[in-house]
């Protein structure tokens, strides 16, 4: 909650309309907090869940690593490419409700936000830390990074 607590404070300045968050317990709680902090709307989109992992959910990464070599190549984890094709029109319909000069925050999991960043900058390096954020703008009818793993502070 502190987190989510410095986060909101970090975030009041971009004036944003309203916050979106995975339905998984932790991001719409961190949503909520933020939503609360800055009086604006919080809103849950399924689209933005957590990456599907299987078998292998609740198991530690070190050990899908161990077993697999890479999170990827463990069967039964959701394809990278099924993440995007949910995450990517769900990014979409938020372009479509915004004008260029309204932000918007999303609140997800590091799993599904590593795949969108590494699609619109494959050249971007991600380290996504707890409590960490990053920012995108929409404009000119495309998706552009403008921060990367942004840490407000507790």
């Amino acid at each position: 909650e502190r987190q989510a607590a410095a986060a909101a404070a970090a975030l009041s300045e971009a004036a944003a309309a309203s916050i979106l968050s995975s339905p998984l317990q932790r991001a719409a709680r961190t949503a909520e907090i933020i939503a609360d902090t800055m009086g604006i709307e919080h809103y849950v989109d399924a689209r933005f869940n957590d990456r599907d992992y299987g078998f292998w959910t609740g198991h530690r990464k070190s050990e899908v690593l161990a077993e697999w070599g890479t999170v990827d190549a463990a069967p039964g984890v959701e394809p990278t490419e099924s993440v995007l094709a949910r995450v990517l029109p769900a990014l979409d319909d938020l372009a479509e409700h915004t004008s260029d000069s309204t932000p918007l925050i999303v609140v997800t999991h590091d799993a599904v936000i590593r795949p969108v960043m590494k699609r619109l900058d494959p050249a971007i390096a991600l380290t996504v830390p707890t409590g960490s954020y990053q920012r995108l703008s929409y404009s000119q009818g495309q998706w552009q990074i403008d921060l990367v793993d942004q840490q407000p502070q507790i």
